[in-house]
């Protein structure tokens, strides 16, 4: 059996589509689309229902990919460490909010630039056009709060990221402790808000985790999609925001913003390291997803 057929096939059936698998494999969508009929005709079987939105495997098809693809895999691992013994590495492809991977991932992986690793970063806070970008081979991996159901991806858990409630001193000396914990975010009546988006979605999420409501009607004073941004606001004094902790302990320690409120159980968001179901197979790929969840463990 031709083993391009083979890498073809499991192509689209990772992928889910032809379109997304041609992109991947860097070939045309008819080619994609021959080369699996000519499979289908070998076998005697069809591999795919098609879709009106891209196809699903038959059990047949099923069946081969399970068999096939950790084999393909193989072969892949050891053409790419080949290729690297060669000198020649890939350039990695990172996508993710600005500030984690400016703060987090980026010196993470930075050692990796000494033994001749490139890197490339799409710094964007959208996760469901990053995850996009990398079905269609536009990343190689992406770091996202939102984990990705179903599609052509391998998700984990990277880490957890505290969120901390805090405002400038001055804000802070007008919220009474005993009272916040007594009638909860109503105690922060007249505060203003800074977020990253006009729906609050981390002062939302804090609100429901810690006080068991929601913001009701309030808006945001200052929208500014960049955490880092939301900092130095909060830290001159525009209002109160939600924050992760390693985003602003240093401004914490220093005093320059106070945490208004210390719960027992702090509301807590998980990192996921995506990557497109197989690629680990690439060698410069598994050194960097290794090494960030090597990394991760002391975040």
């Amino acid at each position: 059996m031709d083993l391009a057929l083979l890498r073809t096939f499991v192509a689209v059936h990772r992928a889910g589509s032809f379109t997304r698998a041609a992109t991947l494999l860097g070939l045309s969508q008819p080619a994609v689309t021959s080369q699996i009929r000519t499979l289908e005709r070998q076998l005697g079987r069809p591999l795919f229902h098609r879709r009106a939105r891209g196809v699903t495997p038959t059990a047949v098809g099923d069946e081969l990919a399970h068999k096939a693809a950790p084999h393909l895999d193989a072969l892949l691992r050891i053409a790419e460490t080949e290729r690297q013994t060669a000198g020649a590495l890939r350039t990695l492809h990172l996508a993710g909010p600005p500030e984690f991977l400016t703060l987090r991932v980026l010196p993470a992986l930075a050692p990796l630039v000494g033994h001749g690793q490139t890197l490339r970063t799409v710094l964007a806070a959208d996760s469901e056009e990053n995850l996009a970008g990398l079905a269609a081979g536009q990343h190689d991996l992406v770091v996202t709060t939102a984990r990705p159901r179903g599609g052509p991806f391998t998700a984990g858990a990277l880490c957890d990221e505290e969120q901390v409630l805090v405002a400038a001193p001055y804000w802070a000396a007008l919220v009474d402790p005993e009272e916040l914990v007594a009638k909860g975010a109503e105690a922060l009546d007249g505060i203003p808000v800074v977020e990253v988006h006009e729906s609050l979605p981390l002062v939302t999420r804090y609100w429901a985790a810690v006080f068991d409501s929601l913001p009701g009607s309030a808006s945001a004073t200052v929208v500014a999609p960049d955490l880092r941004a939301v900092l130095e606001c909060v830290r001159a004094g525009a209002g109160l925001a939600v924050l992760p902790r390693y985003l602003c302990q240093d401004a914490l320690d220093h005093g320059w913003v106070v945490a208004l409120l210390e719960p027992d159980v702090p509301p807590l968001r998980t990192w996921f390291l995506v990557v497109r179901t197989g690629s680990l197979a690439l060698a410069h790929l598994a050194r960097a997803h290794d090494r960030l969840l090597r990394a991760a463990a002391h975040w």
